[in-house]
């Protein structure tokens, strides 16, 4: 089973909220996946991102590739993390 870091799209029309989950690359853009690792609002100024960088590492040990999007995101949210921005790389909360 290929499995994919990638953004699910939730929110209303218009007002698109992301959700960065695990999931296996067969599956539609918002269909089945695995786990929640995080969320991603490009509304806000500067976009707000909360990524559970511990289990993305867990996943890409076990062989889950980021598409290109999630990969841009996760490089932003481990760049904040090493700058000290520690309140961006939170557990996402479950749910």
């Amino acid at each position: 089973m290929p499995v994919r870091i990638r953004l699910r799209r939730v929110g209303a029309k218009k007002k698109p909220l992301y959700r960065l989950v695990v999931a296996d690359s067969r599956s539609p853009r918002d269909g089945r996946f695995i786990e929640t690792v995080g969320h991603y609002n490009p509304r806000t100024d500067p976009p707000s991102v909360q990524v559970d960088l511990a289990r993305v590492t867990y996943w890409i040990e076990h062989g889950a590739q980021p598409s290109e999007a999630a990969g841009k995101i996760l490089r932003r949210a481990q760049a904040a993390v090493a700058a000290g921005e520690a309140a961006t790389a939170e557990p996402a909360a479950q749910g």
